[in-house]
């Protein structure tokens, strides 16, 4: 059995230093429990941008800016190693880590920020880093584009791990992308809550038969400091909950294992048999048994994107 930890508390919202101390206290008290696995939610350093959808479009555009300079000077470069204190936390703990976080782009334009997800092996190395593919909405205002690179599934200490942020979660070929890639866990850090959002974590443990976590930020207004700007208009009502969390682990070919947690904080912490994924196969194995490569074929271009080369 292998024993998970889901973060369901706030981070030092926009403070990614006071942020990384608080992840780092988490992921010691996850491993005092037990747990050979942490995970982090959606852009949970150092907070999710949630100002992208409180200020109108045009008349809150200079307010935007000024969250959106924070935001970026409060985001992590990999080029510089900016998760390096995590990676140590990890091989410290000797836990996998998967979290989603604000990556800034050092390594080409110094400015682009990115909708990014780690997943960090237990002996503190980088297995994998995805950039959200398609930013929603108003996140298009933050967020550039990811690409296929990160498209992978890896091996790690507690089996194969893949993710998908938020509502990339409901592109079809994204998700077969990663059945096809032998999953054991299947990792959906998010932003988005309530029952439409558990229903597409129930399918999906259905569709690719692998276990399934779902986990989003429980923060309520209080929680953020009132220094940020533009703090009465973002956040009016003090008592408000900015998202309830519902962190959730489903079994593979589906059920509800653990969860959700709705309004509340703390850690969802359960023992998964990591074996189920791939004998619940059995019955329906979208990749596998199941596929019609004669009918239908799926070409994945996991090439970086750069937009320069320099001979």
């Amino acid at each position: 059995m292998t024993k998970v930890a889901v973060i369901q508390q706030p981070p030092v919202y926009l403070d990614l230093e006071k942020t990384m101390s608080r992840a780092i206290q988490l992921i010691a008290e996850a491993a005092h429990n037990g747990a050979q696995m942490v995970v982090f939610p959606e852009a949970w350093f150092p907070g999710y941008p949630t100002f992208a959808w409180r200020l109108p479009p045009g008349a809150g555009m200079g307010k935007s800016d000024e969250l959106f300079g924070l935001l970026q000077s409060n985001a992590i470069d990999l080029s510089r190693g900016g998760m390096r204190p995590l990676q140590e936390a990890a091989r410290d703990h000797g836990v996998v880590v998967v979290a989603g976080y604000q990556e800034l782009d050092g390594a080409v334009s110094g400015s682009t920020l990115y909708n990014s997800c780690i997943i960090i092996d237990a002996d503190g190395t980088i297995a994998n880093n995805h950039r959200k593919l398609m930013p929603t909405n108003p996140e298009r205002m933050v967020w550039g584009f990811g690409d296929g690179s990160g498209l992978n599934v890896v091996n790690t200490a507690v089996g194969r791990v893949g993710a998908l942020l938020c509502w990339e979660n409901y592109m079809p070929l994204a998700r077969y992308a990663l059945y096809a890639q032998n999953i054991d866990i299947y990792v959906a850090p998010t932003w988005d809550s309530g029952d439409t959002w558990l229903a597409t974590m129930q399918h999906i443990a259905r569709e690719g038969g692998c276990w399934v976590i779902g986990c989003a930020t429980s923060l309520e207004a209080s929680d953020i400091p009132t220094e940020i700007p533009h703090y009465e208009e973002l956040f009016p009502n003090r008592d408000e909950w900015v998202n309830p969390g519902d962190a959730v682990i489903y079994k593979p070919f589906g059920g509800v294992h653990a969860g959700p947690m709705h309004q509340e904080k703390g850690l969802l912490i359960s023992d998964i048999d990591v074996s189920a994924a791939r004998s619940s196969r059995r019955k329906f194995d979208a990749s596998g048994h199941y596929a019609r490569p004669d009918v239908f074929a799926l070409n994945v271009n996991r090439i970086r994107q750069a937009p320069v080369t320099f001979d």
